[in-house]
């Protein structure tokens, strides 16, 4: 795909003023000039930038992960259920970063980092990953799923109903 100054400045998240040096001193890879348009070609979402010999790092280099949120299916609350006949939510959902960007803020107060919520379903609307780790368990846990996306915690009332 080929876009544009503009468009470009966007996606690298510097002014179009900064995207127009480094045109100038021919540090975009496959940027071309048509007329008195400046087009670049993007490499994995991005245009490719050639790194300069003086000055700081560029920022756009190092853009911050999104917050992984991580399921768990706690199996010993499952294996309580069974015994005392009871409907505990067995489904832990953690994520990791502002509290607000994710899973059900109203559960979640206002604290920061490491959240836990418990439920018995969860919606998981984008895509995920299922890992399986005997050797190196997180929190106990040998097979859990990790998304970047925001899920949607359901929990039961103690009577089973929805």
């Amino acid at each position: 795909m080929i876009v544009g100054t503009k468009e470009a400045a966007e996606i690298l998240n510097i002014s179009t003023a900064r995207l127009r040096v480094l045109l100038l001193q021919g540090r975009v890879e496959g940027a071309y000039k048509t007329g008195r348009m400046w087009l670049m070609p993007l490499f994995s979402g991005k245009p490719l930038i050639k790194r300069g010999k003086r000055g700081p790092a560029p920022r756009w280099r190092n853009p911050r992960k999104p917050a992984k949120t991580i399921i768990h299916v706690n199996s010993q609350r499952i294996r309580s259920n069974q015994k005392y006949q009871q409907r505990q939510p067995v489904i832990t959902v953690k994520k990791w970063g502002d509290p607000a960007s994710g899973i059900d803020a109203r559960k979640q107060g206002t604290q920061k980092g490491k959240t836990n919520i418990y439920g018995h379903e969860v919606e998981i609307p984008g895509g995920c990953r299922v890992v399986y780790r005997p050797d190196s368990p997180r929190c106990g846990a040998k097979v859990w799923i990790e998304t970047f996306d925001n899920v949607r915690v359901i929990s039961w009332q103690e009577d089973g109903s929805g």
